[in-house]
């Protein structure tokens, strides 16, 4: 089961044996906040095919997501960099199945290693410049590459061309208003690459997705190759 996230794919024999015995499946509601901002960080959460929103949010109340994290990665590393306290919030966009860890635990298993360290910092990196990307993307491209992009990443967490979103969810993520998600989805519906009913995205033209997609997709895909020291497919 635990091939099912690319971390933990990823360990070597003797971090897998270290870890199994503090790892616990769950599974994890569509909604469900796993922390705030300013909390601290009580669970380390390796998705299986759940998909977590990074998500920034201003005392406005508007919110922009800042990464998304699913089989590729995992929410909470930093607890065993000693980062205990979030920086962003963290919420469930995609319900699905989860290893789960106690950070106490996890972060005396990281110390025990070099190699799992060396994970955990070079996901963080990875993370960062996820974050990164998407600050460059917001302010550079375009409403509905953006939304191609998104739409991408998470079909490839989720591993489903079925997402359901509203077209609120889908704003609030991109960091814009909502009248703008409904013109763009109806673009790409009338284009034939989604179909869309209310509170559900079908995904019908992957290829079509991708050629109106900005380079950020392919960006952060690269990144995530490269964590785990293997070319991107």
């Amino acid at each position: 089961m635990l091939h099912s996230n690319a971390i933990l794919a990823s360990l070597s024999t003797s971090d897998t044996a270290a870890l199994r015995p503090h790892l616990k499946a769950t599974h994890l509601p569509q909604n469900t906040v796993l922390y705030e901002t300013g909390d601290t960080i009580k669970a380390v959460y390796f998705p299986m095919s759940a998909v977590v929103s990074l998500v920034v949010s201003l005392a406005s109340g508007e919110m922009t997501e800042a990464a998304m994290v699913g089989r590729d990665g995992a929410v909470g590393l930093a607890s065993a960099l000693d980062g205990k306290i979030a920086m962003c919030r963290a919420v469930v966009q995609l319900g699905g199945d989860a290893m789960v860890c106690d950070p106490v635990a996890f972060r005396g298993t990281a110390l025990q290693s070099e190699s799992l360290i060396s994970t955990v910092m070079r996901h963080e990196q990875t993370l960062l410049a996820q974050a990164q990307q998407s600050t460059a993307c917001m302010a550079n491209h375009e409403i509905d590459a953006r939304l191609c992009r998104w739409l991408l990443r998470a079909r490839d967490l989720s591993e489903s061309d079925n997402l359901p979103f509203t077209q609120e969810f889908l704003a609030e993520m991109l960091g814009v208003q909502r009248t703008s998600v409904t013109t763009v989805a109806r673009t790409l519906q009338e284009a034939g690459m989604v179909k869309y009913a209310r509170g559900k995205i079908e995904i019908l033209n992957v290829d079509g997705l991708r050629e109106g997609a900005c380079e950020c997709y392919e960006t952060i895909k690269q990144q995530y190759g490269q964590l785990l020291g293997r070319p991107h497919q």
